[in-house]
């Protein structure tokens, strides 16, 4: 069970590029999410995401004598969940189908992939720190670069109102 969890059940040792698939994967599950259950059901599967990841890296990385192996990809979901959050809040803000983000969706992908690869500044350090949460952290810190850059580009695109 650990083993589906952490690589979001064998998505993770898609080869090459494991993290981007893992990325790819949080996509339609993002969008079933919000579909169900709205913003709130995002909110509750980011701290579901996070305790399970946390918990879920920790026995994986043990059992395997390993430390961020590729194939594990529950970060990527994480962090690409959390670069996603202002299409969602555009989403409800605005009252369109969240479907019609898709730029948003493109943006968020992208972003996200760009700093999780390169781990500017703080992600790098986070990532350099060993331990399962640091795992999901420095996913979570390149999410959230990621979600100011789809902010920032939704303001050049609709103007900063």
């Amino acid at each position: 069970m650990i083993r589906l969890l952490v690589t979001i059940c064998g998505v993770g040792h898609i080869k090459p590029a494991s993290g981007t698939w893992g990325s790819l994967a949080a996509l339609p599950l993002f969008y079933v999410i919000f579909s169900i259950s709205g913003l709130f059901g995002i909110i509750l599967s980011l701290i579901a995401i996070l305790l399970l990841g946390w918990f879920g890296i920790e026995r994986y990385s043990q059992e395997t004598e390993s430390h961020d192996a590729s194939e594990i990809v529950i970060d990527e979901v994480f962090g690409q969940f959390i670069a996603l959050l202002p299409v969602a809040i555009g989403a409800v803000q605005t009252g369109v189908p969240i479907t019609a983000l898709y730029p948003g969706w493109i943006a968020a992908f992208i972003l996200f992939r760009v700093f999780d690869i390169l781990k500017p500044g703080p992600i790098g350090t986070i990532d350099k720190k060993g331990t399962a949460l640091s795992v999901m952290l420095d996913d979570a810190l390149a999410g959230v670069f990621a979600a100011f850059g789809v902010l920032l580009l939704a303001g050049v695109a609709h103007g900063f109102a």
